[in-house]
């Protein structure tokens, strides 16, 4: 369920939102292994004019720049995944948007499970709800496994 909030610093456009929508989506499902259906994207432009790397406007040779934030549910995600997230944004962003400021940032934020959710349940409710359903499975699946031992040991 991870939440992406986006600030591209290039030129606003509608196609131009939805492909880095896309993109992102398809890169949380694939590298960090988040459910796409769940995934949510806020996409926001701002104006050039108001974009300082240090210290100086953004301007020639690179005109664009962003800042993500994605949101994920602590410990769900490996050093390595980020990582290779983090790299690979860059690299689609830079595809999708031309040469970018090396000082365009992305931060993998881990937020606490008991922090967050979605359809008003936490990540620590709806963790604390699969690990009982998987117990109740397992329960289900022992006993008759022990009614079989039990009936082939009868004399």
């Amino acid at each position: 369920m991870p939440y992406l909030h986006i600030v591209l610093c290039a030129p606003a456009s509608d196609p131009t939102a939805h492909q880095v929508a896309q993109r992102l989506t398809d890169l949380t499902a694939r590298i960090l292994r988040k459910n796409r259906a769940l995934t949510a994207v806020r996409v926001e432009f701002a104006d050039p004019q108001h974009w300082w790397i240090g210290g100086s406007l953004l301007g020639a040779p690179c005109q664009n720049s962003f800042y993500l934030e994605a949101k994920v549910t602590d410990g769900t995600n490996t050093t390595r995944e980020k990582s290779s997230f983090i790299a690979q944004v860059f690299a689609a962003l830079e595809l999708l948007l031309g040469p970018l400021a090396p000082a365009s940032y992305t931060v993998v934020q881990e937020v606490p499970a008991n922090a967050w959710g979605y359809q008003g349940r936490t990540q620590a409710a709806r963790m604390a709800q699969a690990v009982q359903m998987e117990k109740t499975v397992h329960v289900e699946q022992r006993v008759p496994l022990a009614q079989a031992t039990q009936q082939v040991h009868a004399p």
